[in-house]
C-alpha cells in the first residue's frame, strides 16, 4: 500500500469532546460510594485493576508501551486515557489494541462527529427516554508533519461511512513506519477538517474550552 503525501501541519486549538465527567477535577465518585477508608482502599483497588490507562501506565497493555505514554505535562491522564482506552472493535484509523487521539479543525466539525457516534449509541440500545451528556471541549494544539488524505481518490475508501476496513487497514501500515496520524475531511460534517494523532508526546498544550450539553428526546439528539 502507498502511502498519502505529507503536509507540514501546524494548527492550534483542535476539539475533542470529552464526557465532563472524565475531565471534572473533583473528587472520585469512588469518594463518595465508600462507607470507611478500608472500603475505600478496596474500590480504588478493583478500579486499579481494570482501568486500562493504569494498565497502560504499568506496561500492560498489548498496543502501546509505557516508552509512549507521557507524564507530568498539562492532561497528560486525559492524553493517555486516549491511547489505552479503545473501542473494542477499533476506531476509524485505529484499531482495538491501541487508541488514539482524534480531533477537528473546526467545533462544529467536532460536535457533529461526537452527535452522530452518540446517537448510533441510542438507537442500537433502543433508548426512548430524554437523557443529556454533558461534554467539554478539550484543546490542543499540533505542529509536525501528518499523512493527508483530504484530496486523494486513491484513498476515499478510507472515508467510507459504514465501514472502518481500509482506513484501520491503512493506520496500521502507517503506525508501522512511524507515522504521526493522518489529517483527513470529516465524515459527519462536509467541508469539516479532521485529524487522528498517532503519539502521544504530539498531542500539545492540552486544555479546556466551552462545555457543550448533548441531549436526547428520545427521537434524535439536539445540541
Amino acid at each position: 500500500m502507498r502511502a498519502p503525501e505529507i503536509t507540514e501541519l501546524s494548527v492550534k486549538d483542535t476539539h475533542r469532546l470529552i464526557p465532563a465527567k472524565y475531565l471534572d477535577e473533583d473528587d472520585s465518585v469512588l469518594c463518595r460510594i465508600a462507607e470507611d477508608q478500608k472500603h475505600l482502599e478496596d474500590i480504588f483497588a478493583l478500579d486499579h485493576a481494570t482501568n486500562d490507562r493504569l494498565a497502560g501506565e504499568n506496561n500492560l497493555l498489548p498496543g502501546i508501551g509505557l516508552d509512549e505514554l507521557v507524564t507530568n505535562i498539562p492532561g497528560f491522564r486525559i492524553i493517555n486515557a486516549s491511547f489505552c482506552h479503545a473501542h473494542p472493535q477499533g476506531s476509524r484509523f485505529n484499531g482495538p489494541d491501541r487508541g488514539a487521539w482524534y480531533a477537528s479543525v473546526e467545533s462544529d466539525t467536532a460536535l457533529a462527529e461526537v452527535m452522530f457516534h452518540r446517537e448510533q449509541q441510542y438507537l442500537e440500545i433502543d433508548w426512548s427516554e430524554p437523557d443529556e451528556v454533558v461534554y467539554d471541549d478539550c484543546l490542543a494544539n499540533f505542529d509536525t508533519a501528518f499523512h493527508d488524505i483530504r484530496n486523494s481518490e486513491e484513498f476515499k475508501e478510507c472515508l467510507n461511512p459504514d465501514s472502518y476496513v481500509a482506513s484501520q487497514s491503512l493506520a496500521a501500515v502507517l503506525l508501522g513506519t512511524g507515522s504521526a496520524g493522518v489529517v483527513y475531511p470529516s465524515v459527519r460534517l462536509r467541508g469539516g477538517t479532521c485529524l487522528v494523532c498517532f503519539r502521544p508526546a504530539l498531542v500539545n498544550n492540552v486544555r479546556k474550552g466551552t462545555r457543550r450539553t448533548i441531549k436526547w428526546d428520545g427521537k434524535r439528539l439536539f445540541a
